[in-house]
């Protein structure tokens, strides 16, 4: 998600906003730079990186979800900002004083700033920063988790999931690829469109693939079959947020997702499955999207519902 001053950014995540006649066009032009075991500036290094990340957004959610899955806890610092922020950028006020007790920052924006003085673009969450030298290394969140998995495995507990297995990885990137265009980001098409038909043919698109994953679920318990890989994170961040936001919010109305019976049962099973659940801040999640969209909320009135006690009812998955 990105937050950024210019009033003439493309806001393509949480600053995003409705611009008249126009489809949403997500901006996925992020710093390139990964951390990577053979890197030469960016090494892979218990203790050097810190995960800056919010719980409010879904891209970000990614990233806490797979650290805990594969057991980063100890190697990778965790810095968490609030749910909502200003133009310039996400802020530390989870924390005493509003300060990153590690990076000493009130605003993630000081890090990029660090690294780069003239920035350009939406200072996003999640960003890997290098701690000592303060600067931010990388937002481009998809290759975030990916190298969590592949260049910090020797870091990984005992018994972490798979989140990559072999032998399903060319099947896996095409399901993650519709579920990124038509879902993840096809939520933020529909809530952002600038004309009808530009939010119906979104609309369209969304139902087509939460129909897909509706009748895909029907005979596995997980998106890949019988164990958790990156594409059930991917999907689980946006589905967490489905009820609460955008069914509303974004005018996905045509279905909630608790009358969806095995998108809610796979949902609420990732739910109740270590460093999902407690990872998923309903209350952060809310004050966010309807604090900061004013173009889409302009009375900034958050809602009370729905009960979060739903997704802790059972989900009977294990019989899939």
């Amino acid at each position: 998600m990105t937050s950024q001053d210019s009033p003439t950014a493309d806001h393509s995540t949480s600053g995003a906003y409705v611009k008249a006649g126009e489809e949403f066009d997500r901006d996925m032009d992020y710093i390139p730079d990964r951390i990577t075991r053979d890197s030469e500036h960016w090494p892979v290094e218990p203790g050097r990186y810190r995960l800056v990340a919010a719980k409010a957004c879904p891209w970000a959610n990614r990233a806490i979800i797979v650290r805990q899955l594969l057991g980063l806890e100890d190697v990778i610092s965790l810095g968490l900002t609030g749910p909502t922020h200003d133009r310039r950028s996400w802020t530390f006020d989870l924390d005493p004083g509003g300060v990153d007790p590690v990076l000493g920052y009130e605003r993630l924006q000081q890090a990029y700033f660090a690294r780069f003085p003239d920035y350009p673009k939406g200072i996003t969450v999640p960003a890997m920063v290098d701690v000592p030298t303060k600067q931010v290394v990388t937002n481009d969140f998809p290759w975030i988790t990916h190298d969590f998995f592949f260049e910090w495995k020797q870091y990984h507990r005992p018994d972490a999931p798979d989140l990559w297995p072999e032998d399903l990885r060319e099947e896996m990137e095409a399901v993650m690829k519709r579920v990124f265009t038509e879902i993840n980001n096809g939520v933020y098409r529909c809530g952002f469109a600038g004309s009808q038909s530009a939010y119906e043919s979104a609309y369209d698109r969304l139902w087509d693939t939460m129909d897909w994953l509706e009748e895909r679920l029907a005979d596995r318990r997980f998106l890949m079959g019988d164990a958790i890989t990156e594409a059930d994170v991917r999907l689980f961040t946006t589905l967490a947020r489905f009820d609460a936001v955008y069914h509303g919010h974004f005018k996905c109305n045509r279905t909630k997702l608790t009358e969806m019976p095995n998108l809610w049962g796979y949902a609420r099973d990732l739910f109740q499955t270590p460093g999902f659940g407690e990872n998923t801040d309903f209350d952060q999640i809310k004050a966010h999207y309807y604090v900061v969209h004013t173009d889409i909320n302009p009375t900034q009135i958050v809602p009370k519902g729905p009960d979060p006690a739903v997704w802790l009812t059972p989900h009977g998955r294990e019989k899939v």
